[in-house]
């Protein structure tokens, strides 16, 4: 059936005030629950104005806690190891899932905690990613005058060799660190920092909040991992009270045993501490924001990234650094296989991740398409997304993405369709078609095995692509093709002539 999709609009209008603070209509449902039930177990006598006053003045310091935090949401470098999806936008712009794309996720995760200041810095192909922020994240109006989201473009400081750009992901927020000493972020206590890329489901205030009952510089959030892929991430190691002591970049043989750690002090149960002895950074910090302008620009204004030298040397310097354990889904999308793999993923049952969670929606830009139109097609495991039009075809395992078309006799195992930035008329099909030229879409009768098919794609009919040598990278964008790690990219705007064989 068609993926289920929430957008926001974030604009004066009362509906969307209602949808934006979704997060505190819950937070103050769930204290009332919890209020009452408390209540009624110590006392029989309680009145109804103090039921209810408890959890409005629980509503208000909810709400005097967010506006204590920001939010920095990285968008990273050129994206090589996600080209050639990055060729013309940024990572956090890439389209996933069918309707959404990877900015959407820290987005929403903001919404939905709470927290409405919110700074996305960008500096490659960013315009796909500005426009879309601007279509789907509008505050002004409706979180009031401190909710806010703003975009940071790249900017040219001078540097050793000479004006440079943002030269890793701290020096990215250090060049806009003088925004957190403005007046407009007087009332900011502490900054989380968040990377454009990943794929999870969290409630940052309760980040926040461990940061602050810790007491900490800097608390880094981590997941619980298992020897199979430990070697795969920076490793720390923590003391009894989770206080971090040691840091490890993707360790090996002896050095990795010696990162494993008792992670029943972050509250995993003895069985689950067993199996997974080691704990690996996400990406994802809390930094008090005094600790944060200290850092960067008086302690280690040279330093250019959070991970690698901001955090371990700040560790060994005396401030505090604190582990948070995250153990629920997250994926770093860095790299084609592990995006492909994610996408994929979304489609089994049960999945792993789903966009769509009534508590907690993944917000997305509102397109106002039609339901898909699905004509006598065979389908399994799979997401249709909004308007698309699919007739006498096999798909199993895919994605097939907004506007996408799906001919005739098409079979698609295994593979994501992005879809299309706009419809092609029948008209114009057809005048194509006559003309010996491609629609936007699938033809009639191909065959597709382990493919992205980017946007706008144009393969025309009974074509092959499979792969059938089954090599694992190769440059053929001449062609409209990309291979890597196995996987076929066909190019976005690519257009494949009917018949032609991989």
């Amino acid at each position: 059936m068609p993926s289920m999709t929430s957008s926001i609009s974030l604009s004066s209008h009362a509906g969307s005030k209602t949808r934006c603070s979704s997060g505190f209509v819950r937070r103050n449902r769930n204290l009332r629950r919890t209020q009452t039930s408390a209540s009624s177990s110590s006392s029989s006598s309680v009145n109804a104005s103090s039921t209810t006053q408890a959890p409005v003045d629980n509503l208000i310091m909810a709400r005097s806690v967010s506006q204590g935090v920001a939010a920095v949401i990285l968008g990273g470098g050129a994206g090589t190891r996600l080209y050639p999806l990055t060729k013309q936008r940024a990572k956090p712009a890439v389209p996933i899932g069918g309707a959404y794309r990877l900015i959407d996720i820290p987005m929403s995760n903001c919404i939905n905690s709470g927290i409405s200041k919110i700074y996305i810095l960008t500096q490659f192909n960013s315009t796909s990613l500005n426009r879309h922020l601007a279509r789907t994240y509008n505050f002004q109006g409706s979180i009031g005058s401190s909710g806010f989201v703003e975009v940071l473009a790249a900017t040219q400081t001078p540097g050793a060799g000479g004006k440079e750009w943002f030269q890793g992901t701290a020096d990215a927020v250090r060049q806009y660190v003088w925004l957190f000493e403005d007046v407009k972020n007087k009332s900011v206590e502490d900054v989380v920092i968040l990377s454009g890329d990943h794929l999870y489901r969290m409630d940052y205030m309760q980040f926040v909040q461990a940061h602050r009952n810790a007491d900490a510089d800097i608390t880094v959030s981590a997941l619980p991992m298992d020897d199979s892929r430990a070697t795969d991430f920076g490793l720390m190691k923590i003391d009894d009270s989770g206080r971090i002591i040691d840091f490890a970049e993707k360790p090996t043989g002896d050095e990795l045993k010696a990162m494993q750690v008792d992670t029943t002090v972050l509250g995993l149960t003895a069985e689950e501490a067993k199996a997974m002895p080691y704990i690996a950074s996400m990406g994802i910090y809390v930094f008090k924001k005094t600790a944060l302008v200290e850092l960067l620009k008086d302690k280690m204004p040279d330093s250019n990234d959070f991970g690698g030298e901001i955090i371990p040397t700040a560790a060994e310097s005396g401030y505090k650094v604190q582990c948070y354990l995250f153990n629920d889904y997250w994926e770093d999308i860095g790299t084609i296989k592990s995006f492909f793999e994610a996408n994929l993923a979304l489609a089994q049952q049960p999945p792993r991740f789903e966009f769509y969670d009534a508590e907690n929606p993944i917000y997305t830009s509102p397109r106002f398409l039609p339901p898909a139109k699905i004509t006598q097609c065979k389908m399994s495991q799979s997401i249709v997304s909004h308007g698309v039009d699919m007739s006498d075809c096999i798909v199993e395992n895919s994605i097939i993405g907004l506007r996408s078309r799906i001919g005739k006799g098409a079979d698609i195992r295994d593979t994501m369709v992005i879809g299309a930035d706009y419809y092609e008329s029948e008209e114009d099909r057809a005048q194509l078609l006559a003309s010996g030229g491609v629609p936007v879409g699938i033809g009639e009768g191909s065959t597709i095995r382990n493919c992205i098919v980017d946007k706008n794609a144009r393969i025309g009919k009974n074509c092959v692509l499979v792969n059938k040598e089954g090599i694992e990278e190769a440059n053929m964008e001449d062609q409209g093709f990309y291979i890597r790690s196995g996987i076929v990219t066909v190019l976005r705007n690519a257009v494949i002539a009917d018949g032609t064989v991989l």
